[in-house]
């Protein structure tokens, strides 16, 4: 009896902290998703400004250009797509405690959204306007800019997580802060689905 109480009484404090931390993982992703929330606000007011201007600006395109190029936009948008599945795999070969998966899914992730913002650089530089050209001009470079950052950002909080791989026992009791990545991911993704459609499909 004496025994049997006194595994109880051990295993109570363990069920206690693992309820605990549960507790906490799910508190610190609701506040992450209303973080995001907010996130799309800010991007659908960008989007709906860009609508109202597109569709009441008479002359939209700066002089002298008749139109976006497309194939290289629709390659990149293919790639950071794409990342999406890689990252969500890096998430189900950390579920199975295979880290060296989750490292190569993360750095794959990483490579294709490092592509994505070279991409985007490269064809920032080879346009023929700038910010201050008219109202596309502004809106163009501020949709696109703005949306960069935050796939920079995901890029940056991938490394993290990937270097937090190398730490014993990390990953052990949590995996909220890849699963918030992942979800950070593809939010990212989301949006720039949108932007592609309004901004180069819809010309």
């Amino acid at each position: 009896m004496d025994s049997a109480v006194t595994s109880e009484q051990v295993q109570e404090p363990l069920h206690s902290a693992e309820e605990h931390t549960h507790d906490e993982e799910g508190n610190s992703m609701f506040g992450f998703i209303v973080f995001l929330l907010s996130e799309s606000v800010i991007f659908l007011s960008f989007f709906a400004g860009y609508i109202v201007y597109k569709t009441t600006t008479p002359d939209w395109l700066p002089q002298g250009i008749s139109g976006l190029e497309v194939r290289d936009p629709a390659i990149n948008t293919v790639v950071l797509v794409s990342s999406s599945f890689v990252i969500y795999f890096a998430e189900k070969a950390l579920e199975k405690d295979n880290l060296t998966w989750f490292r190569i899914f993360l750095l794959a992730t990483m490579a294709m959204g490092t592509y994505f913002v070279i991409g985007q650089g490269i064809e920032w530089n080879s346009l023929e306007f700038g910010f201050t050209t008219g109202v596309f001009g502004g809106t163009f470079y501020l949709l696109t800019g703005f949306h960069g950052l935050h796939v920079m950002t995901g890029i940056l909080l991938q490394g993290i997580m990937l270097g937090r791989s190398f730490i014993p026992g990390n990953y052990d009791n949590s995996h909220f802060g890849i699963n918030a990545t992942s979800l950070f991911w593809h939010f990212v993704d989301v949006i720039w689905i949108i932007l592609f459609i309004l901004i180069y499909v819809w010309q």
